[in-house]
């Protein structure tokens, strides 16, 4: 049976609920936070390590500017909410991608959050934000350029964004597409994909851990018979 270390998620399918139910893209977005909640309040009664949510993506800077004010926003306001829960529940965070480009109110409020998580140790739930997987390859290849290593997987894989982390064993998709979308592709080498046609906020409980034991199931070969 297969050990879950990793599951990253692209949370797709807010935008079109919010208008689904007859409100804004941002209604959506709201309501999806409240999914994320629960899927690591699940993680940790079954004690999933390590969670990564594809939060904001170096691509999503073409969306409406309305759209991304109301992200940020909503990034900072829950930082800024929920940091003692964050404490009082073990729950480490971690942000991968350029903070540089972000507003410098959330660039601090999560740099803020990482400092004062960054003892716990009972999840580890790595945002995405301002992420796009072929620029942290070249960010990458430039650090071992820099430090005078030779080019090679390990020395890749060791200046990734994630080189603490181990490579994703899941990946979740909502929202009905089919596609990885610039998100983790170095690390998803080898890891099983499960699209899902509900949109983000439709995504359950019941449909994560049935997943998880879908997983558990599969036999893993990595490039063996």
């Amino acid at each position: 049976m297969n050990k879950v270390n990793h599951i990253a998620i692209i949370m797709d399918g807010n935008g079109r609920w919010g208008r689904k139910k007859r409100k804004n893209r941002n209604f959506g977005h709201q309501n999806g936070v409240k999914i994320i909640e629960k899927i690591v309040k699940a993680s940790i009664k079954i004690k999933v390590p390590t969670l990564t949510f594809y939060t904001f993506s170096s691509e999503n800077w073409k969306r409406p500017k309305k759209e991304i004010t109301f992200l940020f926003k909503l990034i900072n306001y829950y930082f800024y909410k929920e940091i003692d829960n964050l404490i009082k529940n073990n729950i480490k965070i971690n942000i991968i991608g350029n903070m540089r480009n972000l507003p410098k109110n959330v660039r601090l409020t999560l740099i803020n959050s990482m400092k004062k998580t960054k003892k716990c140790n009972k999840i580890l739930v790595n945002l995405a934000i301002n992420y796009g997987s072929k620029n942290e390859i070249i960010d990458a290849v430039r650090q071992v350029q820099k430090k005078k290593l030779p080019i090679g997987i390990n020395s890749l894989q060791n200046n990734l964004y994630t080189k603490d982390t181990k490579d994703p064993d899941i990946l979740i998709r909502t929202g009905g597409k089919k596609r990885l979308s610039n998100f983790l592709l170095w690390q998803m080498a080898y890891t099983e994909i499960y699209f899902i046609d509900k949109l983000w906020p439709d995504f359950k409980v019941t449909d994560y851990i049935k997943i998880i034991n879908s997983f558990k199931k599969v036999k893993r070969n990595f490039g063996k018979i």
